[in-house]
């Protein structure tokens, strides 16, 4: 008899069960509820189908839907074979390529069908359609099974069945490697799994497919273009009714729609990755800053300025430019005879870079003159303008540019100091955050990455300090509760604490960080004096709260939806006219109002008020003064809020008074 093998559940309990025995085996042996509701199995840690027998003793742990990132990628990848399966049936032809789950549902990459010789392209149109055989697909309830095959047999399937691509891919994997395979019925395609059971565990009304795009095979645009087809699947329809309400949210938030209806920015060809801030944007831009320096100044910070281009051998020597070296802007860009980074180094070429970050300048301001363990800590912001070369495919807006200006400083401390330094920025960013609006955010710990700088000693401590300081700082218990780590997230040269914000539609944005970092001050050579009269290496702890100025306005955008808080609007008071009689009256108030502090125009057209009020609504302006004849005779106005129907009829006084209190900034 073969020998049991013994499988430990998550309670401790441990079952005996026979070579062959599934992880749906013990599902159904613990109760049918259980076996119902088992997605896939977790064995010794590693998400696998429920139907696939135990190779020995192991940890298990069965998938439900309450483990919602296991079970959604579980969905979602189911959906994708069985969209690619509905492609098929329904325009025989396409060849298929890859189909992977993302973070909000599924694609799949088609070579089209020839139909009298030309592809014949996929469009929205022909998503309905597709969606229909889905759920038919879906209604049959077709168990998925896994096989393994050699290459030589995949190589034998696509070529026989005319899948180029696959068989392309096929004849590159290694020959000792396990293959395998995944039928649903009688269609099939490579894939390492895992899936569930079967296409009936999926839930017909609850995905959607979103819309058609190119893509090229392999990513490469010298490859074929093919079509790619995008959906989002979820556990339940509730779920992806709220994320569809979240899309809907999402575009009528798009910073992009709102900057051009507020009039505060525009972005063209002619600067691709860079904004043309007007008018309005840069007051925003500017009060924005204004008050970050208010903050900063408070916190016993000191604003520096450093220079944008610096000698690639400082890039080299920081580490830079190893990790970033194609992302950077180089000054000239090609060295006539030059051809490696060697004669760059041995000082044979010269070579600019504009900086993609602020940190090496920062410590060259450190090492200028003795620094003394009194100086310390000594903390360095700067509002710095810098570049990367992102790819033009992954440029969005004002969110993803290639000139951006940080919020940025580095505290150099001593290690006695590190813990402090790392609390009272961590309380400092929570004030920012809430003024700004933003009550719900995250904080997370990047762990080491596989490639780093510096031993394991080391790491071990610096990680052990941040966790030490945000659990230990004065947030409050909610945002505690919901730490977490992110194993092998970390920077190259430190440990960093993520600050991950939620918006008004309950998206997440990581926006503030702080690293602490002993490996830079290590290869720049930055020192002080100690109390014991030796030379000593700070820390070096790279911080930020907004991140940077153009994706964090644009965060501010959306988060709400252009109506800012009063303080920040650009424009803060439109006065506007009934009458002409009461053009001066207008300009008498608007007088009044600017002198107390306030942003505001005023909208003497010969037009109606009714089309007044729907074009400044719809630029998002916080608050109309409405004038007629009896405004002025009486010496009063009315007073719109936006979003809001009714006006309330107050004397000049008193409308200056509420205004300008509710234009104050948090912090004054």
């Amino acid at each position: 008899m073969s020998a049991m093998f013994r499988i430990t559940l998550p309670d401790g309990s441990v079952r005996e069960v026979a070579p062959g025995t599934t992880p749906a085996d013990v599902a159904a042996a613990i109760g049918p509820g259980l076996a119902k509701a088992a997605l896939a199995a977790r064995i010794d840690g590693q998400v696998r189908d429920l139907n696939r027998p135990f190779e020995g003793d192991t940890q298990l742990a069965l998938v439900t839907a309450r483990d919602e990132a296991d079970a959604l990628e579980l969905v979602r990848h189911d959906l994708a074979h069985v969209m690619a399966e509905a492609v098929q049936n329904l325009f025989p032809g396409t060849e298929i390529t890859f189909g992977p789950a993302t973070d909000d549902g599924f694609y799949y990459d088609f070579a089209p069908p020839k139909i009298n010789g030309k592809d014949r392209q996929f469009t929205d149109d022909d998503l309905p359609t597709i969606e229909a055989e889905m759920r038919a697909i879906i209604a049959r309830n077709e168990p998925f099974t896994r096989e393994v095959w050699s290459r030589q047999q995949l190589i034998d399937r696509w070529n026989s069945q005319g899948e180029r691509f696959k068989a392309e891919w096929a004849a590159e994997l290694p020959e000792g490697e396990e293959l395998t395979i995944y039928r649903q019925g009688e269609w099939l395609d490579m894939c390492r799994g895992p899936h569930m059971v079967s296409t009936g565990k999926l839930d017909p009304s609850a995905f959607k497919l979103t819309r058609v795009s190119g893509a090229y095979w392999r990513g490469d645009q010298k490859n074929a273009m093919l079509s790619r087809i995008y959906g989002t699947g979820w556990l339940n329809k509730k779920q992806l009714d709220a994320y569809l309400f979240r899309l809907e949210e999402a575009a009528k938030r798009d910073h992009r729609k709102i900057g051009a209806e507020m009039d505060l920015f525009h972005l063209q060809s002619e600067a691709q990755g860079s904004v043309f801030w007007h008018p309005k944007g840069f007051l925003l831009w500017r009060q924005l800053e204004a008050y970050m320096r208010r903050r900063l100044d408070a916190a016993g910070y000191e604003e520096v300025k450093t220079p944008q281009l610096m000698d690639a051998r400082q890039w080299e020597q920081s580490g830079h430019w190893g990790k970033y070296r194609e992302n950077m802007f180089v000054v000239p860009d090609e060295i006539p005879g030059t051809e490696d980074d060697a004669a760059i180094f041995s000082g044979t070429a010269d070579l600019m870079a504009l900086k993609p970050m602020n940190c090496p300048a920062h410590v060259l301001i450190f090492r200028q003159g003795i620094k003394s363990y009194r100086d310390l800590p000594m903390r360095m912001a700067e509002f710095g303008c810098c570049h990367r070369n992102e790819p033009h495919g992954a440029l969005h807006g004002i969110m993803r540019v290639r000139q951006f200006t940080q919020d940025d400083a580095h505290i150099f401390v001593r290690e006695d100091q590190l813990i402090d330094e790392v609390r009272a920025f961590c309380e400092l960013l929570d004030t920012v955050y809430r003024d700004l609006g933003f009550e719900d955010y995250a904080v997370k710990l990047a762990l080491r990455p596989d490639k780093r700088f510096g031993d394991d000693a080391m790491w071990d401590k610096a990680e052990a300090e941040l966790r030490e300081a945000v659990l230990g700082s004065a947030l409050s218990e909610s945002i505690k509760a919901k730490f977490e780590e992110l194993p092998g997230e970390g920077a190259f040269y430190a440990p960093k604490l993520e600050f991950h914000l939620t918006d008004a539609i309950g998206r997440t944005w990581q926006v503030g960080t702080i690293q602490s970092d002993r490996v830079l001050p290590e290869r720049l050579d930055a020192s002080y004096v100690g109390q014991d009269g030796e030379r000593h290496r700070p820390v070096m702890l790279h911080r930020a709260i907004l991140g940077t100025f153009e994706r964090f306005i644009g965060i501010l955008i959306e988060h709400h939806a252009g109506r800012f808080p009063l303080w920040l609007a650009p424009t803060q008071v439109v006065v506007a006219t009934i009458v002409s009689d009461a053009d001066d009256y207008a300009e008498t108030v608007a007088a009044t109002l600017r002198k107390a502090g306030l942003r505001v125009e005023t909208d003497l057209r010969n037009e109606k008020i009714n089309y007044k009020v729907r074009e400044h609504s719809l630029a998002k302006v916080p608050n109309l003064l409405v004038v007629g004849k009896r405004e002025a005779e009486e010496g009063k106005v009315a007073l719109r809020t936006l979003g809001s129907q009714a006006q309330t009829i107050l004397t000049l006084d008193e409308v200056v008074e509420r205004l300008k209190g509710e234009a104050t900034p948090p912090d004054m």
